[in-house]
């Protein structure tokens, strides 16, 4: 199937790039042109190694050119699962780097992707009780190491910031917020180039041997390979591959809304994501046109009538677009690991790996290229507590996509009814 364009690709424009052809060497050969990509190739440059990218189809074309663009700050993981693999000490350097990689994110927008849109307001909105108790766990557990930014809100107040009556409360979070991530990506990847990297479209990896990665039209030599494919990985690495689940998320982008309705629905102007395992997440875009996300689908298969179910999503939300035009409307894949935490390691001593950002890849992406990038020119020590992080395949082999599939029809169940 065909996947549609985005609104993403209809507002940013980039050079075509060329295909490989002919053998090449380098010191750093990148396979996977999204973000997590990108910034390896980045970063390694910047640390004077010769790198080289290769991408099957365009830069941006995956999981980095169709997600929200919201902009998180620490992991889809609970605190606990972390705690308990590399303990409190560990738990909290994570958290640390995790604040590092939006720090990290603001000084990129600013020196390359001005034009980026980057905002900065989160809501992390609660449709229960249940859910409401959780935030305040995570509210706390922030605070307790440093951060003191976030707050919870709750009844009435939430009125204040989001046009819903649809919530219970919300955690705000002022240091999280929403991005262009095409924009942003492109603007690493000029920068990638200026700063001396290679970076091929068009040249899908056919397979891999040691470190010699080929392609249809030649092959790179490298010291070092850096798998970023996440889920459109394929199959080059079948160990990698196990280990994360691709899943399809779908977005909506409605036609321009008023600047009286805008205000209305976005008093704010924050970014929103309500706290269901497949949740729903919305922001409103530079041109004032509703971006919305729906819960994703565990089998990664388009559901039949999307535009209508997205409508109807859309809808619950914000009653007063019941009826909106909707102008763009795609799909799109995003790795998941089985325990929320991303991947990020090594198969071999020259050979690594950076995938299942569970979602918040948009800022977690540049942490791994820097870290993979420190790894490569001799200082592995974070990749190091990474790689503390055990990551199991997921289960059920050939299976594990109804198996999986199960499991999280009874996970939104247990969203809908509030237990």
């Amino acid at each position: 199937m065909t996947e549609p364009l985005t609104w993403y690709h209809a507002t940013a424009t980039a050079p075509e790039r060329p295909r490989l052809i002919g053998d090449r060497t380098c010191d750093v050969c990148v396979i996977g042109g999204g973000l997590a990509g990108v910034s390896t190739a980045l970063h390694c440059t910047e640390r004077g190694l010769d790198t080289m990218l290769l991408e099957a189809e365009t830069i941006g074309y995956g999981a980095s050119g169709r997600n929200g663009g919201q902009v998180l700050q620490s992991l889809s993981a609970d605190v606990s699962v972390v705690e308990r693999q590399v303990g409190k000490d560990g738990a909290r350097t994570f958290f640390n780097m995790a604040r590092e990689a939006v720090d990290d994110m603001k000084d990129r927008v600013a020196r390359h992707a001005p034009d980026a849109d980057l905002r900065f307001g989160y809501l992390h909105a609660t449709l229960n009780e249940r859910q409401l108790e959780e935030m305040r766990g995570v509210c706390e557990a922030w605070h307790a190491w440093g951060y003191t930014g976030p707050k919870i809100i709750q009844g009435s107040d939430v009125r204040e910031w989001i046009g819903s009556d649809r919530y219970t409360g919300a955690m705000v979070d002022p240091e999280s917020g929403q991005i262009h991530p095409l924009r942003y990506l492109y603007g690493l990847a000029r920068a990638a180039e200026t700063a001396g990297a290679t970076l091929f479209e068009h040249s899908l990896v056919r397979d891999v041997e040691g470190t010699v990665v080929r392609t249809a039209g030649g092959a790179v030599t490298a010291k070092h390979v850096v798998y970023c494919g996440n889920a459109y990985l394929g199959p080059l690495q079948p160990k990698l591959r196990s280990k994360i689940m691709p899943v399809a998320s779908f977005i909506a982008v409605t036609e321009p809304l008023s600047e009286d309705l805008a205000a209305k629905l976005f008093p704010q102007d924050v970014a929103v994501a309500d706290c269901n395992v497949a949740l729903d997440y919305f922001r409103l875009t530079d041109d004032r046109r509703l971006l919305f996300g729906a819960g994703a689908s565990y089998s990664a298969i388009t559901p039949p009538g999307l535009e209508r179910w997205m409508r109807g999503k859309i809808g619950r939300v914000f009653p007063d677009l019941s009826d909106v035009r909707i102008d763009h409307l795609w799909g799109g894949l995003i790795g998941i690991t089985l325990n929320r935490v991303p991947d990020i390691g090594r198969t071999a001593p020259d050979v690594f790996h950076a995938q299942g950002f569970s979602g918040q890849g948009v800022v977690l992406t540049g942490l791994a290229g820097k870290i993979i990038a420190e790894a490569i020119t001799g200082d592995d020590s974070r990749l190091k507590l990474f790689e503390k992080i055990r990551h199991l395949p997921f289960p059920g082999g050939p299976l594990k996509t109804p198996a999986l599939v199960a499991g999280m029809t009874w996970a939104k169940l247990r969203d809908w009814i509030g237990v």
